[in-house]
């Protein structure tokens, strides 16, 4: 195995992709590149059971929910001579967690997110710190009941501490790499009390929350009653939630 952990740029022998698999990522070039490919690949609904594919399973499937297009992004920017870095954000138990991918631009923090609906998306590079970067996710961050549950953040994890094998050419579920950061030290967004003063979003936000982009098949939104659809890509199941807490 190729150490990684010290290379600026990921080559492909070092990542154990094939020649049509690092052309994918090596066409991503930019940040916003790397948004717009997660945009136009479907959401990972998981349908044959919970995932948590590699990048070369994503690549393969063509489809990702949160951490899988994290790790896609993360692996994008490495090739491009970026070092591959996510957060992950935490909530509370009632919804699920959320990954994105971390880039700089001089001193200032942008993300890169896969998610099904409008709001928990790209974030350009303008935010002064992490946790900047996480708070302007805290609205918008809520569960089918209009109810804020975004509580926590990371500091940013560089996948170049694992081997690839276990991210980027896993053949099965990347539950090492996805149980290294949600153990990863979080730091709180809001207290206890503030928790308790927050209020929940109306039956107008909660109807444009429920639109997503990929429906799951079969599914019929309720968009009446604006619940989340468990389509949105926050909604990784929650045994791995469980496993992660």
């Amino acid at each position: 195995m190729i150490a990684t952990a010290k290379l600026r740029f990921a080559r492909r022998e070092h990542l154990g992709l094939a020649a049509a698999e690092f052309a994918t990522l090596a066409r991503l070039a930019s940040p916003a590149k790397i948004q717009s490919f997660l945009n136009a690949i479907p959401a990972n609904h998981e349908q044959d059971g919970e995932t948590i594919h590699s990048v070369r399973a994503v690549l393969a499937h063509r489809c990702a929910h949160c951490v899988e297009g994290a790790l896609v992004a993360a692996c994008a920017l490495w090739v491009h001579g970026e070092p591959p870095l996510v957060m992950h954000l935490d909530c509370d138990p009632v919804d699920y967690p959320h990954v994105v991918a971390l880039f700089r631009r001089g001193e200032r923090w942008g993300a890169i997110s896969k998610t099904n609906g409008a709001l928990l998306r790209y974030r350009d590079p303008v935010y002064r710190s992490l946790r900047e970067l996480a708070m302007s996710y805290f609205h918008e961050y809520c569960d089918r009941h209009g109810r804020k549950t975004l509580r926590s953040y990371s500091a940013a994890f560089d996948l170049r501490r694992l081997p690839a094998a276990l991210w980027v050419t896993n053949d099965a579920p990347c539950t090492e790499a996805h149980d290294r950061l949600a153990g990863l030290r979080h730091y709180a967004l809001v207290s206890r009390r503030e928790t308790l003063r927050l209020s929940r979003r109306d039956a107008f936000e909660r109807r444009m929350a429920a639109i997503v982009e990929y429906p799951r098949p079969g599914f019929v939104m309720a968009a009446a009653t604006g619940d989340v659809p468990r389509g949105d890509p926050r909604r990784l199941g929650r045994r791995t939630g469980a496993r992660r807490r």
